[in-house]
């Protein structure tokens, strides 16, 4: 597919380079034919004139951020575009591994994979029939035994081909996804504090890493809109991360960042009523906020 040279997301800000890829491994992470782009696009963060968030990525920046998520996701592994985590009640696809819930499940957790096949269509992706077909759009399997017994099928392999095959569109999905975020999680955050989560994501904004940070924390933890996504009615997302930040002159804002979501995710980890998530996803997650740093290589990508 071609992406456009630059997919603007924000009002002023060039992003210089992501070059410097980060290994993280990891498919049990718990949680993600088409027209050609337009030159420039417009990834306004919020329609609100007090969120000023700049943001912008080139093309080739673009494929490294879906290549990364694709790396702290599956690990870059080809049969973990189509997984099943042990622990949970749905399936898990794509780069992003993208929530798919089955029929009659009602999770707390935001679906996404529905979302992205809508995005496709408006792309004008060439999708399997079968997939196209499904109506309603639910996962086909109802429990992880039965999409075991069927995870050689053709069907799948047809179904990871297609996602193996579309990984630019995917990562503008996700970058489409963080960017419409941005207004709604300062205008979520208490009156008092509004100002303060703003000035946090521009903050952020103005460094590789901070961008990344950001694009890659929706799409591993989501939002923090939801409320749904709470345990003991706390939540974990990009809003209660950049309300725990703390604010101090001696560190960096993406090292605020990194440290407050470890915070908000072990609270989580220690919250939740299956010991799965303390005992084998924390480390994981952990380990995954390690990669929030700056690269050491900075090129502009010719």
């Amino acid at each position: 597919m071609n992406l456009p040279e630059a997919l603007v997301f924000g009002k002023s800000f060039a992003l210089l380079g992501l070059i410097t890829v980060f290994a993280l491994a990891g498919c049990d992470s718990a949680n993600e034919t088409t027209d050609p782009v337009p030159e420039t696009q417009d990834m306004s963060a919020s329609e609100s004139p007090d969120v000023d968030v700049s943001l912008a990525l080139t093309s080739a920046q673009l494929d490294w951020v879906g290549q990364q998520i694709f790396r702290n996701e599956c690990a870059g592994r080809f049969q973990c575009l189509v997984h099943w985590n042990d622990g949970e009640a749905f399936p898990s696809l794509g780069i992003g591994h993208f929530i798919w819930y089955p029929k009659g499940v009602e999770g707390r957790f935001v679906e996404s994979f529905p979302a992205l096949m809508e995005y496709m269509e408006q792309r004008q992706v060439n999708i399997p029939q079968w997939l196209r077909a499904l109506e309603p759009f639910d996962a086909p399997w109802s429990r992880k035994a039965e999409f075991m017994a069927v995870d050689d099928s053709p069907r799948l392999a047809e179904l990871r081909e297609f996602l193996a095959g579309t990984q630019g569109i995917q990562a503008e999905f996700i970058f489409r996804r963080a960017r419409q975020s941005l207004g709604k999680i300062v205008e979520a955050a208490p009156d008092e504090r509004k100002s303060e989560v703003a000035n946090r994501l521009k903050a952020l904004s103005q460094t590789p890493g901070g961008v990344y940070a950001i694009i890659d924390y929706v799409n591993f933890k989501g939002e923090g809109l939801s409320p749904k996504e709470r345990y003991n009615e706390q939540g974990w997302g990009l809003l209660q991360v950049l309300l725990a930040m703390s604010g101090s002159a001696d560190h960096s804002a993406l090292v605020q960042f990194r440290e407050a979501a470890a915070q908000v995710l072990t609270r989580r980890a220690e919250n939740a009523k299956d010991p799965i998530e303390r005992e084998r996803w924390l480390p994981g997650w952990l380990k995954r906020l390690e990669t929030y740093e700056e690269p050491p290589v900075f090129k502009i990508s010719e």
